[in-house]
């Protein structure tokens, strides 16, 4: 049998008739030549196999058709199938720089040590015009938290470490990167190559254009990791403060949204997270006080009456939650940690809550907050007319300029970090992203309006 070749290049295709060629292509007219190339279709009904079938008299070239296995068990098949020291996946709508694969390998080559190694790379569109240059941080010397993956595909692996993992979850059907991420990071180094090596394109059938299920995938697949390693989630508690019609009387607690009140909504999602050991309720409201007390356990449901003056509109939220602390209804309860809920943002369910616990737990955080990454163009007027934020117009998209709106009104604190700083968000803070349902807050009667109704179309659909 022939050598192994240093480094297995697996392409996986479903239905990429139109892109296919140029991604083999780019791997043929590779600079380094130490390669064997796996080709794997995955029950494609369009012109895929005709055009792959050109390639299959090549020698260092093996073709699979199979039906609809999905990605990750096809990761696996690749990687039982592989002899390279190294593997990386191509997907058939991309292509790779000439050097791509010299370059990933001789960062890899020289530390035994590494597992992964990752590039930037040039985002194109549809018909292969490039858009932006997608640039991250430089892991080597600016990166000490390890909570934003490489991208999935276009990453050298080192195969050994890939199989001690046990290869990939085939529980997930995307978000292979992700799982994989987190397994690495938890045991090897990675790195990256500040260098643009591959070329993404992007078009409407990109499966990361589907966030909801790219969001629930990585919070499985965190809850995953987390019953699997036995990592120990922190003890929380969460806090939902209420002002009440007293202070603010256009109070939503009482505003119908499907068929349940807004605060039955809200305390209904901290009771049904697996991580919150215990809820409080605070209010400065007789109405809410007697609601809560008559219609929740007290063990399950903890109401502290709010004095009003921590309650008044721009009153620092920290004031209020050193009262609780300090109450003796909590005297004799440890927490590592706190979540603050916000009655504004309807759609936070529990999976989400629970998320930012896990993520706190497995990435060793002493705070987070739910974000939604901002992709629109911001200015101001430094006199002379409008300037970019950031210089946001640019062509090249740094990792370190990406702008994030916190929103959710989801705030996750280590409880000694408060104590001993009194501030919320540490030096060592996380995120996690939240979808546009869960990012909608209500401030003004237009969103009170659309909320119901996204609320009584979720009520007919689970009729």
């Amino acid at each position: 049998m022939k050598e192994a070749p240093l480094v297995t290049v697996y392409i996986t295709n479903f239905n990429y008739g139109s892109y296919i060629k140029d991604a083999i292509e780019s791997v043929l007219n590779q600079s380094f030549k130490d390669i064997e190339l796996i080709i794997i279709d995955d029950g494609s009904s369009d012109n895929s196999k005709e055009i792959i079938e050109r390639y299959m008299q090549l020698n260092y070239v093996r073709v699979i058709f199979q039906k609809n296995k999905g990605l990750n068990i096809t990761n696996n098949i690749a990687m039982r199938l592989a002899r390279g020291k190294y593997l990386v996946r191509l997907d058939a709508d991309d292509y790779f720089r000439k050097d791509a694969i010299q370059k990933m390998c001789q960062k890899l080559e020289s530390d035994s040590k590494l597992g992964l190694v990752f590039p930037d790379y040039f985002l194109i569109d549809s018909l292969g015009d490039v858009i932006a240059k997608e640039q991250r941080h430089a892991f080597d010397k600016d990166v000490s938290l390890l909570d934003q993956p490489a991208h999935g595909a276009c990453t050298m692996i080192r195969r050994s470490f890939l199989e001690k993992l046990g290869g990939y979850n085939e529980s997930f059907s995307c978000q292979d990167g992700y799982d994989l991420w987190i397994r690495f990071t938890a045991k090897y180094p990675v790195a990256n190559i500040n260098e643009p090596l591959f070329y993404y394109r992007q078009h409407n059938s990109n499966l990361t254009k589907n966030e909801d299920r790219i969001l629930k995938t990585r919070a499985e697949i965190k809850e995953s990791f987390v019953s699997k390693e036995k990592i120990q989630t922190p003890t929380t508690l969460a806090i939902l403060p209420v002002r009440g019609e007293k202070i603010n009387r256009y109070s939503l607690a009482f505003e119908k949204f499907g068929d349940e009140y807004l605060i039955d909504k809200k305390i209904k999602s901290a009771l049904q997270s697996n991580h919150i050991d215990q809820l409080v309720v605070t209010s400065p409201d007789q109405k809410i006080k007697d609601y809560v007390i008559q219609n929740y356990i007290e063990n399950e449901v903890l109401f502290i009456e709010r004095p009003r003056n921590l309650a008044i509109l721009n009153k620092d939220l920290k004031d209020t939650v050193e009262f609780i602390f300090n109450n003796a209804q909590l005297e004799g309860q440890k927490f590592d940690s706190f979540l603050l809920m916000f009655l504004e943002y309807p759609f936070v369910e529990s999976n989400i809550l629970d998320d930012a616990i896990q993520t706190m737990a497995i990435f060793d955080l002493d705070s987070l907050i739910s974000v939604r990454q901002d992709n629109s163009l911001f200015f101001n007027h430094d006199g002379n007319g409008m300037k970019a934020i950031n210089n946001q117009d640019k062509f090249t998209k740094m990792e370190r300029e990406a702008i994030y709106k916190f929103t959710a009104g989801l705030m996750l604190s280590k409880v000694n970090l408060f104590k001993s700083q009194k501030t919320f968000i540490g030096q060592r803070a996380g995120h996690i992203e939240v979808n546009q349902k869960a990012a909608m807050g209500l401030y003004s009667d237009f969103d009170v309006k659309m909320a119901k109704l996204i609320a009584e179309e979720e009520l007919k659909e689970n009729k």
